[in-house]
Formats: C-alpha cells, sequence, structure tokens
C-alpha cells in the first residue's frame, strides 16, 4: 500500500513495514505502533476478564429465573448503572489533562479487579449469585469504558486525516489483543494451574502496561518532536468544555445517529449472544448430568466448562477478526471508503441469522456467532470510530464515551426486554427470536446508509460544532 497523502521522503524502515498494512506516511510508524500496542494490551486485559465473567454468571442461581433471564437482565442492569457514571466521567474529562484521565481511570480499574478476586465465587457461599451479577455489572463497564476512552484518546493524538489512513492499522491491535488474551486464557484455564479467578490478577499486568504506553504516547504525539499544539494538550483539559454527553447528543442529529447505530447493533448482537448462553447452558447442563457430582463439584465443573467454552469460542472470534482487520479493512476502506465498512456488517448479521433460523443447532449458532462477531470486532467498531473523526475534542471525551458506553448497554437491555416479553408474553421459539433479530437488522442497515451521508457532510465542517 502507498499513502498518496505524505510524501515518501523520510520513511523510515518501520513505516515501510507497517505500510503494508495501512497507507503509513513518514515518521507516523512508531506512533501508531505504540496506539496499537496499547489497545492490543487494554483487549489483552479485557478477554482475561471476560470468560471469567461467563463463568462466574453460571453458577449465580437466583430463584425463579431462568440462566438466560439471569444474564439478560444484568446486561439491563448495566445501562442503569451507567446513567449514573457517565456524567461522573464527563466531568472527569472536563478537569483533567488526557493524561492524568487515561492513568486515574485505568488504575481505578486495576483495583477493582483486585477486590473481586477477594470475594470471587466460592468464598462465602451465601454471597455467590450477589458477586457474580456485580462482577457482570463491572466486566461490562470496565471493556466499554476503557476502549472507548481509547478511541477518544486516538482520535485526538491522530486528528481526522491521519485517522482515516491509519485507524484500521491500530486496530489490528484490538483483534490481536484479543485473540491472544481469549487463547492465553482458555490454556491457562484448561491446564488446571489457574483457577479461573486468578485471570483477574494476571489482567492487572497488560492493563498496567497500557496504562504506561499511553503516557508515553501522550508524550511523544503523533509524528514525535511534539508540535506547540501537541504540549497545550499535555495541559488542557481532555473536554475543553463540560457541555455533557446526552446534551451533545441530543443537540446534533449526526450523534444522535450514531447513538442509534451502536444500540441497534449491540440489540441484534446481544440477543443472539443471549440465546448462545442458554443452548451453551443445556448442553453442559446435559454433559454434566451423568457424572454424579456433588452440588459443589457440579458447580465448579459447570462454571470451569463454560468458563473454558467462550474462552475458545471467544478465541475464534478474535481470530477470525484480527484477520479481517489485517488483511481486508484497510483494502475495503480504499475499495469503497467508510460506507463500505458501515453496510457490510449489518448484510453479514442479516446473513447468519438467516441461516440459524434455518438450523437452530449448537455446531451452527456457533460458527455464525464467529461470523458475526469476527465482522463487529474488526469492520464494524473500525467504521464506528471512523465516524467520530470530525467531530470535536468535547464530542469525543464526553459524547463519544456516552455512546460507546450507555447505548452499547442500553441496546443490551433490549435484548433483555426481547427475552422477558418472549419468553413470558409472547412465548417465542428459537426460530422466532432468529426471526425479531432480522427485522432489527434491518433497521441497523438503514442507519448505517444515514450515517454515510451524514459522513460526508461533516467531512466538510472538520472539528464540527
Amino acid at each position: 500500500m502507498t499513502n498518496p497523502g505524505s510524501p515518501a521522503s523520510g520513511r523510515h524502515a518501520l513505516d515501510r513495514f507497517l505500510g503494508l498494512f495501512a497507507p503509513v506516511g513518514a515518521r507516523e510508524g512508531v506512533t501508531s505502533l505504540m496506539l496499537l500496542t496499547n489497545i492490543f494490551l487494554v483487549l489483552m486485559a479485557y478477554y482475561f476478564v471476560k470468560p471469567v465473567r461467563e463463568g462466574w454468571l453460571s453458577v449465580a442461581a437466583i430463584e425463579g429465573l431462568s440462566k438466560i433471564e439471569v444474564k439478560a437482565y444484568s446486561a439491563f442492569a448495566q445501562s442503569m448503572l451507567l446513567v449514573a457514571v457517565l456524567p461522573l466521567y464527563a466531568w472527569l474529562a472536563s478537569v483533567l489533562p488526557r493524561r492524568t484521565l487515561i492513568t486515574r481511570v485505568g488504575v481505578g480499574f486495576c483495583v477493582m479487579l483486585v477486590v473481586f478476586w477477594f470475594v470471587q465465587p466460592g468464598v462465602l457461599a451465601a454471597t455467590d449469585a450477589v458477586v457474580a451479577v456485580a462482577f457482570y455489572l463491572f466486566v461490562g463497564i470496565f471493556g466499554v469504558t476503557l476502549v472507548a476512552q481509547f478511541w477518544s484518546f486516538a482520535s485526538d493524538v491522530f486528528g481526522e486525516e491521519r485517522g482515516k489512513r491509519l485507524f484500521p492499522l491500530v486496530a489490528v491491535g484490538a483483534a490481536s489483543g484479543a485473540t491472544v488474551g481469549s487463547w492465553a486464557g482458555e490454556t491457562l484455564v484448561r491446564s488446571g494451574q489457574w483457577q479461573a479467578a486468578d485471570l483477574l490478577l494476571l489482567a492487572i499486568v497488560p492493563l498496567g502496561l497500557a496504562i504506561w504506553i499511553g503516557r508515553l504516547t501522550d508524550q511523544r504525539g503523533s509524528v514525535g518532536q511534539p508540535s506547540s499544539a501537541t504540549q497545550d494538550r499535555w495541559l488542557e483539559p481532555a473536554a475543553p468544555n463540560n457541555e455533557g454527553g446526552f446534551q451533545l447528543i441530543a443537540r446534533h442529529k449526526y450523534l444522535a445517529g450514531m447513538a442509534a447505530l451502536v444500540l441497534l447493533f449491540n440489540w441484534v448482537v446481544a440477543s443472539g449472544d443471549n440465546i448462545l448462553f442458554a443452548a451453551v447452558q443445556e448442553a453442559l447442563a446435559e454433559d454434566l448430568a451423568g457424572a454424579n457430582l456433588s452440588p459443589e463439584a457440579y458447580a465448579t465443573a459447570l462454571k470451569d466448562a463454560t468458563t473454558a467454552f467462550y474462552g475458545g469460542l471467544y478465541f475464534w472470534v478474535n481470530l477470525v477478526g484480527l484477520l479481517l482487520q489485517a488483511f481486508v479493512v484497510s483494502r475495503l476502506v480504499t475499495l469503497g471508503g467508510l460506507s463500505l465498512l458501515l453496510l457490510a456488517t449489518p448484510v453479514i448479521s442479516l446473513a447468519a441469522y438467516a441461516t440459524m433460523a434455518l438450523a437452530p443447532v449448537l455446531s451452527v449458532l456457533k460458527v455464525m456467532k464467529v461470523a458475526e462477531n469476527a465482522a463487529n470486532y474488526s469492520v464494524n467498531n473500525t467504521a464506528r470510530h471512523m465516524l467520530w473523526l470530525p467531530t470535536s475534542k468535547t464530542m469525543l471525551y464526553q459524547a463519544k464515551p456516552t455512546v460507546d458506553t450507555l447505548f452499547v448497554r442500553i441496546g443490551d437491555g433490549l435484548a433483555a426486554l426481547t427475552v422477558l416479553l418472549g419468553t413470558h408474553l409472547w412465548s417465542l421459539d428459537v426460530i422466532e427470536y432468529f426471526i425479531v433479530n432480522i427485522v432489527i437488522a434491518v433497521a441497523w442497515l438503514g442507519v448505517a446508509v444515514y450515517l454515510s451521508m451524514e459522513h460526508r457532510r461533516w467531512g466538510n465542517r472538520a472539528g464540527g460544532a
């Protein structure tokens, strides 16, 4: 790949090598690699933690609720918690420089991982369900907050022109970090040398390194030898104005469109995840039924088997996502721009759920969820973050975290509502749940078309509003 927008002279060996994956200009390679490594470490930490969440939730027995209801309703509770948390984050972004903001948020999450390790299920059996649900809420906020914060920071460092060229490269770090994290977590648990809960402590290592690299990246700037503008950003608050994420989204149709996009695709994906979780629990229960285990041994076996299954699932999702990110996404941008990225993923989801409706068995569900989630974690995620490049810094640090956390969880909440109504009011079967997802995916496709047109208008007013 060549970069017509940057002079070829002055490109170092690293710039030329990274140019195989994206159009990297002179002196852009080091910062690109630092950001790639940063998000690699963040996602590695997250995928150490994420399968543990599923394992703990599998032993959260709540009277009167099925497994799918416990998972779906816990996801809904995340959105309610975020309504309280986001104004605090917006205020912090308006008073703290971006380097300090990144450090304090990251360290806070590290402390919480240690706390949850101490109160893990099995320590005090009477609190297992409470701890499992609380941990589920925490992990949802942990993942979306750190990832949203990273992409706000990357957009701030690169700006619109560099971001359009280099985000597909940086996102390779996200896909590879998720792949390595899920593979390593599954391998450690299956080895028998590590308990699933120990992955929480292990996750602190990559997360701490990510905080350190983020601070170095802020110090370096986009191409090294920071300009006076970059040095000014060291002292300014991350968000120059405290306008509030909710107010910004309500005032700008473009931001509202991005919120709708995130809500709809998470509704689709979370509904599919809920159906898969129920199918996995049913299959594992059948496998363990004849083992004559004590209640305690059964709970441990179910927890570890669920953690191992999801570790394997996430490995394949992230491996396919990594291949798409490394070799396909940047070429799709070159071929059809952001519009092609936006439209590709809802089309893939439509095809996946149509296939599941025709063959609703666990093996098919797993393969289709790998295809859907891999496309979402690579193609769709890159498109979503590129949509923010023409927006202001206040939008990046206040509206973007709101969209990437609250509206993600509202989508999860709507998936929970779908379970509630489908289970207790409409008595939907598996195929009917898939049909509901197909209808939502059509709406998602419509919003993607709108945003592809609106993005062109915002591209002409870089830094908007």
